[in-house]
């Protein structure tokens, strides 16, 4: 938060590809400590990345303002109504198959229409089980059941994504597809990180999750500058 963070991210399980899921149990006794230990240190926002319900309704008893489900409410059929109930905002997220799965050669026709339509879809089941459209943030899952080329696409294509009239999230933060362009391991990722949050910042992304606050943070200061700060007369 110091650094620049808006909103802090808790989750208790991996999703990245090949993980397995973890136990109701063992993914509460992750969270909610954490996140009631948040709530009394922050007055940022605090979000939880769950696909489980009681996990959810858990951490919104503990202060947490956000559901960010990666199954975008699919794996989980009381999800919705837990998230309707709270008052709090979601983010529907997409993603071909499961994390063990996702990425056994993931394939499509038109990525970018298939996502905006499955995510126009998620956000009418959300609206369906009472939660308001205005409490919806859409994140097209990237890393999630994608190639390297689904991954570039994306970040390219992101307007698309900008008709469906909610915020975009979008998670690059060290992923596969950078370590293939830079040819370094996770935490050695920054300068490609930064190059995805200020091209994704000039194509109207709204909210970037990442692992280095302070560097981004400063980069999308300066870059929002440059782009958005009115012209003075010649």
């Amino acid at each position: 938060v110091a650094q620049g963070a808006d909103v802090v991210d808790v989750g208790g399980e991996s999703t990245r590809p090949g993980s397995l899921p973890v136990p109701e149990a063992g993914e509460l006794g992750r969270i909610v400590p954490v996140g009631e230990a948040l709530r009394r240190q922050t007055p940022a926002l605090i979000s939880v990345d769950t696909t489980k319900s009681a996990v959810a309704r858990a951490a919104l008893d503990a202060g947490a303002d956000i559901v960010n489900d990666t199954s975008a409410l699919r794996f989980d059929p009381a999800m919705a109504g837990v998230v309707a109930r709270s008052g709090a905002a979601v983010v529907l997220m997409h993603m071909k198959g499961t994390p063990l799965t996702m990425q056994d050669a993931p394939a499509y026709d038109d990525i970018t229409g298939e996502i905006a339509a499955f995510l126009d879809d998620r956000i009418r089941v959300a609206e369906a089980a009472g939660i308001p459209r205005g409490r919806v943030i859409v994140d097209p899952g990237i890393g999630f059941g994608k190639s390297f080329e689904h991954n570039l696409e994306l970040l390219r294509r992101q307007a698309v994504f900008h008709a469906l009239g909610r915020p975009l999230l979008v998670g690059f933060s060290r992923k596969a597809f950078l370590g293939r362009i830079l040819d370094r391991p996770p935490d050695e990722r920054l300068e490609g990180t930064i190059a995805a949050a200020v091209l994704s910042v000039e194509r109207g992304a709204h909210i970037l999750r990442v692992h280095d606050v302070g560097p981004v943070a400063r980069a999308v200061r300066t870059a929002e500058a440059i782009l958005f700060t009115p012209a003075v007369g010649a």
